[in-house]
């Protein structure tokens, strides 16, 4: 749970910070590990030892697959904000999307005591809740961030309502389709095992009910670029009626763009998808795509490390941060930034 207040009390300039003073269930209080006897969140005492001491904050940001273009963006917020406020701060996270390994490198932070704050992107929201308690019950300040974990004891999340951008995009795409109610919505996924896949294909199902559309997939196409194309191409090739097309994510909207650009029919296929990458802003130049939702992912790298660097400094209560879902079409491309 989140503190209230965090006051700190110096008994003089030659002391050293000598308690917290605490209120309320859910405030922050000094200790070695665990919760406290009322289920509050305590800080693990080396945490506030460097607090107590000056240190920079170690704040690590673990995302489900550093190798993905979404990352990049968000590593340079996450820079950004380690600079502003003096943090130390790194990416951290298996390539591939590899859901163990993702919990070993957290465990081994853990253990070594390594971190002062911690942001998890899960690649598997069930696979990661273990490990988000681990580090809670350590006494290390943990939230999500990009992917939220709900029903985990993370203490708050920062990034884009999953389900609603998904239900957002379908929406989009019935306007695009200009009332048609019969054919097929193709949808794909780098991963759709993943628990921000699950949230957005459920939003984007929801915003598709009662329109007499059918929805084949979510299809899984994975993060190698070659590789998604052929899985887009062989899916395509054993579907007919196709009237739209939508990915659910950076890479699988430019697998399929990639697609629908060599079809010869993009004038009779609408499509919709996730982010900004300098070629999904060719795309939709091109005509290609008709939108695509930005979820911010420098402001998510950003607010990330400001949100646990504040809890950290200030005692600032963790109530996460809602990074919004803009529509990025031709009329506005100029207007946004493109995620390099």
């Amino acid at each position: 749970m989140s503190p209230r207040t965090l006051v700190r009390s110096l008994l003089a300039a030659t002391t050293a910070v000598a308690a917290l003073t605490l209120t309320a269930c859910g405030a922050v209080t000094s200790a070695d590990s665990g919760k406290s006897s009322d289920g509050s969140f305590k800080l693990a005492s080396y945490i506030q030892q460097r607090i107590d001491d000056g240190k920079p904050m170690r704040i690590k940001l673990s995302y489900h697959d550093p190798s993905l273009a979404f990352a990049t963006p968000i590593s340079a917020g996450m820079k950004q904000a380690g600079k502003e406020l003096g943090a130390e701060t790194a990416l951290i996270g298996p390539t591939g999307g590899d859901a163990a390994k993702q919990v070993s490198e957290i465990q081994t932070l853990i253990q070594q005591k390594a971190v002062d704050g911690l942001a998890v992107s899960s690649a598997s929201s069930d696979a990661l809740k273990p490990v988000i308690a681990q580090a809670y019950n350590a006494g290390i300040p943990i939230i999500s961030f990009n992917t939220d974990n709900p029903d985990s004891k993370q203490m708050g999340f920062v990034g884009q309502d999953l389900k609603g951008s998904g239900e957002a995009q379908a929406k989009r795409l019935l306007e695009e389709l200009k009332g048609t109610d019969k054919g097929k919505v193709v949808v794909f996924s780098v991963d759709t095992g993943a628990g921000w896949s699950h949230d957005r294909f459920n939003g984007f199902k929801e915003g598709l009910s009662g329109s007499g559309l059918e929805i084949v997939g979510p299809v899984n196409v994975g993060n190698e670029p070659s590789a998604a194309y052929n899985t887009v191409e062989s899916t395509m090739s054993g579907q007919s009626g196709v009237v739209a097309v939508a990915g659910l994510d950076c890479c699988s909207t430019t697998a399929a763009a990639k697609w629908v650009s060599r079809s010869g029919d993009k004038d009779a296929i609408s499509m919709g998808g996730f982010d900004l990458l300098p070629q999904t802003a060719e795309y939709i130049r091109s005509g290609v795509l008709d939108f695509t939702i930005s979820q911010n992912p420098t402001k998510q790298g950003y607010e990330a490390v400001k949100v646990l660097y504040d809890f950290l400094t200030k005692g600032t209560e963790i109530t996460g941060v809602n990074t919004g879902a803009q529509f990025i079409t031709r009329d506005n491309l100029g207007e946004a930034t493109v995620e390099k």
